[in-house]
């Protein structure tokens, strides 16, 4: 076994490797939260559903996508591994339990809450990720007024077995801005209006708040950013940033539709 791969299968290095994809999936968070936002807008998804073609057809940004699947199950793995391992090692159990003194809730909790967050994105990539490549969605058609861009018209285009193609352009002849998006959004409104996936959505989101909690700060402790120096800055990110605004933003939208769509 090389040195490399004895540095990457030792504790340290499982840990330096849940890190490095930790911190990059919080990366994709802030992206992620940034296009869904389309979703406030009352444009019958016309942002939305752009955005969701250039996540996946823009070549750079598909090379990240499959880096993030990567990390998502290596993140995954690792855990349970570092988890198995700790087990082990504690052959018998603490007399009297003194844990909850040295550590938070969510740093004890980070195999439930973490195992919560898994299943929550196999649904959620089933549901939209899966079906946006292989479900059939139907088309729509957004036709802009070019000299009053409030004018817009909306053609549904049912999926009838062949595959249509997104394109923007303008129409010189009825001097439109015109665009032809595969219609993700129509999922998501359905989606968003049963009570279950709602429910289950918000619980992802405030079992991901607690994760990032302890997670982000974890992490960048694992690199040696601890010092004094950094650390203000780190915990006020990992709690105020990662841990609270956005999983809450991100559970708004399902109410938002639920609520008020």
């Amino acid at each position: 076994m090389s040195s490399f791969t004895k540095a990457f299968s030792s504790t340290l290095g499982k840990k330096l490797i849940m890190s490095l994809t930790g911190l990059f999936l919080c990366l994709f968070l802030i992206v992620h939260l940034l296009g869904n936002l389309q979703l406030f807008k009352h444009d019958d998804g016309m942002a939305f559903n752009v955005y969701s073609h250039f996540m996946t057809h823009f070549p750079p940004i598909k090379i990240v996508s499959y880096l993030l699947y990567l990390s998502i199950v290596f993140h995954a793995v690792y855990a349970l591994v570092i988890s198995i391992r700790n087990r082990r090692a504690r052959k018998v159990g603490y007399a009297v339990y003194k844990g909850s003194a040295n550590s938070s809730w969510s740093s004890r909790n980070m195999g439930i809450l973490g195992t919560v967050l898994l299943i929550f994105i196999v649904v959620h990539m089933t549901n939209f990720w899966a079906e946006y490549h292989w479900g059939g969605l139907p088309f729509i058609k957004y036709e802009t007024s070019l000299t009053n861009p409030e004018e817009v018209k909306v053609t549904k285009i049912p999926y009838d077995g062949h595959q249509m193609v997104h394109s923007e352009y303008v129409d010189l002849q009825s001097g439109n801005q015109v665009v032809i998006a595969k219609d993700l959004n129509i999922i998501v409104m359905e989606l968003f209006k049963l009570w279950w996936y709602v429910a289950l959505y918000v619980i992802a989101m405030i079992a991901m708040g607690y994760h990032l909690y302890h997670g982000f700060q974890s992490g960048f402790q694992t690199l040696g950013f601890d010092h004094k120096k950094y650390k203000p800055a780190i915990d006020f990110l990992g709690l105020w940033v990662f841990s609270i605004i956005i999983p809450a933003v991100f559970a708004a939208m399902p109410l938002y539709v639920f609520f008020f769509k």
